[in-house]
């Protein structure tokens, strides 16, 4: 099982920084204009058991990557599992501290790969990597959307 963590600080309160992630269009600016992936749908909020679709491309192959939320505390977390999609298992938890009237976001994401240990030792970097990238555009997506307020 792989690790993956990134946190940043919002200067907005945690429910101004809460509610951006409420939006409907929250995904949508939130996904880095590299990345070939679509919001087929979004149901149910950030509540327990909204469902996330997305259509992902590993080149020309669409790839259907399906999400249910299974937890859920307002203003402090939300947590998002893979039920089909590209990885052996993925948790994506969404935590949101107050500090002082600004916001610690951080995002902690564990994730296997399929065929085990050896192909994460092998490319488990590259995932990491590209974990890196999006999680810095989105967070300064995030502090774009939020410290306007």
């Amino acid at each position: 099982m792989l690790q993956f963590k990134y946190s940043s600080l919002i200067e907005a309160p945690v429910e101004v920084v809460w509610q951006f992630h409420e939006r409907a269009d929250a995904l949508k600016l939130l996904t880095p204009p590299w990345q070939p992936i679509q919001v087929v749908r979004r149901e149910g909020g950030l509540g327990i058991g909204a469902i996330t679709e997305f259509r992902m491309f590993l080149g020309l192959l669409p790839l259907t990557w399906l999400a249910r939320h299974t937890e859920y505390e307002q203003y402090r977390c939300f947590t998002d599992e893979q039920l089909s999609g590209p990885f052996e298992f993925w948790q994506h938890r969404h935590l949101f501290d107050s500090e002082r009237n600004k916001t610690r976001l951080t995002d902690a994401i564990s994730f296997s790969m399929p065929g085990g240990e050896t192909v994460e030792f092998m490319s488990g970097w590259i995932v990491q990597a590209q974990l890196e990238a999006t999680f810095r555009y989105r967070h300064e997506i995030t502090r774009r959307e939020c410290e306007s307020k």
